[in-house]
Order: structure tokens, then C-alpha cells, then sequence
């Protein structure tokens, strides 16, 4: 049975073709959507996520639906403040309002404002929804926090380049900055030393940039830990090298080209695995400790948890699908990464892992299997029977005219005299 009624013809209004193209649609999805959030409420309110091996209530969502974790997370922060704003879950059953838009109220605003944004989400999109819960009058601020520190790595499609991006305190950004300038000087004054008698030749290097300062900085910092520490001062690459096809690859990194293979082993001391047919050397019976060696071939084949659902690449153990004890090798045949929170929960009985590693079976406490995929399938229902949802008006909000939700003193409690 088709959901979709006839198409509108060319000769209508603009307006009464978008109404035609997917405003009952989008009546029917975020009807079907609020259906998703009471079934999320319950698992919550039930704790129904621990009997299937996922980690959390959004990475189960994320998982048995298919969908983003972000959206998963959308769906449970509605499902857990469905009885704060019951008026706007209401318009969610309704196909009134869409999951982003309840979303940005129950993840941000203040309690008893459910009449209040029920109204204005019916016009608002969700941008301006998110701009009128940030007028609304905030507490005092609690203490400053420490400052944020941290360092982010994002690597391109193509895996040919690397975007770092660090957050440093004031202080310490003042710092780092200093030390790249002075870098920067320096490189630039031996850059004119060299190239001040033959700036105009032919093939001479570019001035250089505050790439190769931080490069230098780097660098720098090396040869002071080399000193301290002899050992320090090569680095380790570790490769994979198919003799079949004669193909080699960094280790949990992309395919390298010759010319990056010669580059990368210069002056390092580099790790070869040899691997026939994607099957290295193992280990056996003669030890239960897996090897840095055997370690890495690992990482290689499994990159990240091998429970469905889970995808953890984080502090992942080892672990022995036949347990050492038991008679289980340690070979690659019989281990498989996992996160610690499935290592657990396989060793109190919650999950269960079989083997041997190529056909990974994993099954939950009632024995049932645990499969990579979502649950979905084609609907065998009716779709909700509800009013084509229109959406947002699309105007331009004037807040100087707008009233933020007030939250209500709370009651004294000195009794009357």
C-alpha cells in the first residue's frame, strides 16, 4: 500500500504543490517519530538497555533503528522529560511538531515552560527555538570551571591529511605562541642567511610558514627528550606488509606508496608484519599474554569492539574467545577486541562471545544473537491518520516583541502570620 497520495499537477499554487509534496508526510513522520519516543521512555523507565548488551540507552536506539547517534540522542532526551512537556510530546503525537523541534525544549528549556513553547514551536523553527530558550533569565552562574584544554585530530576522506585542532587556556595559548613565533624567527633567519646571495635561483624553498615553526617545535621538544632518554630518539612504525599482493599499510593507517614507505623509515625503526593470505604469525599455547606484535595484528583486523552496536575504538582489551584455561590458543583465530564495558558483561554472563574470529557469533543472556543492523522493515500498518503538518511559518522573528518564558518564583515557605 502506497503512503504517498497523487502528485499535485504543474498548474497549482506554489503552495498547494509543497502541501501535495510531503506536508502529510511530515505529518506521518513525526507521528511516527513520537511513537519512537514513548517506546524510548519505555526502555528508560524499564531499564530494558542492559538485557541487550549496548552500552546506553542512545547507542541502543542508535542501533536497533539505524540511525545517527546524534538523532538517537534527540529521541532520549525527549523520552526522558516526556512528563515535563507533555503538551509538546502531545503535538509531536500529532504530527504537529517535528523531534528537532521538541528536542531543543526538552534538552534546554526550564521546567513548567510546556504551555509556553507549545504555543511558539507550532510558528518557530529550529533555530528561533533555540534562540528563545537562550533569553531565557538564567540563575546565577556557579564557580568558573578550569579552563578547557584539549587536542582533537580529524583525518580527511581520502586519509591523505590530518586536521588538528588544540584548545589551550589564555595563559598557556600566550605561551604556545611564543615559543611558535620564536621558531618562526629563527627558520626565517636561517632562511635568509642561506638564500640572501640567490633569492631568484631556481628550485630554492619557500619561506618558510608556521607549519614548519610548529614542525620545528616539535621537533625540538624530541631531540630534548632524546637527550634525556637515548632510546627516544627514532620512532617506531609499525607495517603491513601482504606478500601476495605485495601491498604495504600503516599500522590501524591508510595504503602507503613507495615513495611514503621510504620517507616514513629514514631514520625510524620500523615493525614488519608479514601476513600470507591476511593471516600473520600467532602466538599458540606457549603464552596467554598477547604481544605488542600480536597486539597490533589485532587492532588491524578488528579495529574497534566486535559486539554489534557497540563501535568503541578506546581502551579495548584483548580477549580469548576460548578462554586460556579452557584450551584457547593465543592466536588470532581465537581473540577479539573489546571495550571494557562488553568484557565485563561477557564475563558476568550478560553476553556471550563464540568463535572461532572470521564468524564471530554474539549472543545475548537469553541466547538470542545479536546482529549489526537495525530492526527495520517495510511497514505492515497503516500510516497515523493525522492533519498534513504545514511546519514553521518561514518568518523573520522580531524579538524585540517576543516575552521569554519567566520560571515561577519558587513558594515561600514562611507561614502566614
Amino acid at each position: 500500500m502506497s503512503v504517498i497520495g497523487p502528485a499535485p499537477s504543474p498548474e497549482a499554487l506554489p503552495t498547494e504543490r509543497l502541501e501535495g509534496l510531503f506536508a502529510e508526510l511530515a505529518g506521518q513522520r513525526n507521528a511516527i517519530d513520537g511513537r519512537i519516543v514513548e517506546i524510548v521512555a519505555e526502555m528508560d523507565r524499564d531499564e530494558l538497555c542492559g538485557a541487550t548488551g549496548a552500552r546506553s540507552i542512545k547507542a541502543l536506539v542508535a542501533w536497533k533503528t539505524g540511525i545517527a547517534p546524534r538523532n538517537a540522542e534527540t529521541m532520549v532526551a525527549i523520552a526522558r522529560r516526556i512528563d515535563q512537556f507533555p503538551q509538546c510530546v502531545e503535538g509531536l503525537r500529532q504530527g504537529r511538531l517535528s523531534a528537532d523541534q521538541v528536542a531543543v525544549i526538552a534538552e534546554r528549556a526550564a521546567d513548567g515552560s510546556d504551555e509556553h513553547y507549545a504555543e511558539l514551536a507550532a510558528v518557530a523553527t529550529v533555530s528561533q527555538l533555540r534562540t528563545a530558550v537562550k533569553l531565557e533569565p538564567r540563575p546565577e552562574p556557579k564557580p568558573e570551571r578550569e579552563p578547557e584544554r584539549s587536542i582533537t585530530q580529524t583525518p580527511s576522506p581520502d586519509e591523505s591529511h590530518t586536521t588538528w585542532r588544540i584548545t589551550l587556556p589564555r595563559l598557556e595559548s600566550a605561551k604556545f605562541e611564543a615559543a611558535l613565533q620564536a621558531h618562526h624567527d629563527g627558520l626565517v633567519a636561517e632562511w635568509r642567511s642561506d638564500h640572501d646571495a640567490n633569492d631568484g635561483a631556481v628550485g630554492a624553498p619557500p619561506l618558510p610558514a608556521r607549519v614548519d615553526a610548529f614542525m620545528s617545535l616539535i621537533e625540538t621538544g624530541w631531540d630534548t627528550e632524546a637527550a634525556r632518554r637515548p632510546h627516544g630518539q627514532h620512532t617506531t612504525v609499525a607495517v603491513h606488509l601482504n606478500l601476495t599482493d605485495r601491498i604495504a599499510a600503516l599500522h590501524l593507517g591508510p595504503l602507503l606508496s613507495d615513495d611514503d614507505r621510504r620517507y616514513l623509515l629514514r631514520d625510524s625503526t620500523c615493525e614488519m608484519w608479514l601476513e600470507r593470505d591476511g593471516q600473520p604469525v600467532s602466538v599458540g599455547r606457549t603464552t596467554r599474554t598477547i604481544s605488542r606484535r600480536l597486539r597490533r595484528a589485532l587492532e588491524h583486523r578488528d579495529r574497534c569492539c566486535v559486539v554489534p552496536g557497540c563501535g568503541a575504538t578506546r581502551g579495548l582489551h584483548a580477549h580469548h574467545i576460548v578462554h586460556w584455561e579452557d584450551g584457547g590458543p593465543t592466536d588470532l583465530d581465537n581473540l577479539a577486541l573489546v571495550c571494557p564495558y562488553h568484557h565485563r558483561l561477557h564475563h558476568r554472563g550478560g553476553i556471550t562471545i563464540t568463535g572461532p574470529a572470521h564468524r564471530l557469533v554474539v549472543t545475548d543472556r537469553a541466547g538470542n544473537e545479536l546482529g549489526g543492523g537495525s530492526l527495520a522493515r517495510p511497514p505492515t500498518t497503516p500510516p497515523p491518520d493525522v492533519p498534513p503538518c504545514p511546519g514553521p511559518t518561514g518568518e523573520r522573528a522580531d524579538w524585540w516583541w517576543y516575552q521569554p518564558f519567566q520560571p515561577q518564583p519558587p513558594p515561600s515557605t514562611d507561614s502566614a502570620a
